[in-house]
């Protein structure tokens, strides 16, 4: 199993918006996806502009398959409109124990 981190920080003004297009639209196209086990979205409890998806995989051929899917494509355009001021980092973390 994989778990794979996506940081977003927008500004506190555009919080309300990322957090709607995650849950509507972003979130459920890749809970979908094959082999995709879990995904969840987090809210900065200090920070309400930080987010984080953390969705776990069973594999990294998971993952590569949805990064060259058609959801991942949709994804990324419905978050174009915060990219220019939002801060993404992707993080991927292996189950160990």
């Amino acid at each position: 199993m994989i778990t794979r981190m996506i940081l977003v920080s927008v500004p506190k003004e555009k919080a309300i918006e990322a957090e709607r297009l995650w849950k509507e639209d972003c979130g459920p196209l890749m809970i979908e996806q094959p082999g995709c086990k879990t995904e969840q979205f987090l809210r900065g409890r200090e920070n309400p502009g930080e987010f984080i998806s953390l969705s776990t995989w069973e594999s990294q051929e998971a993952i590569d398959r949805y990064r060259s899917s058609d959801a991942h494509k949709q994804i990324q355009q419905h978050a174009r409109a915060l990219m220019g001021v939002a801060k993404v980092e992707v993080k991927t973390y292996e189950v160990v124990g």
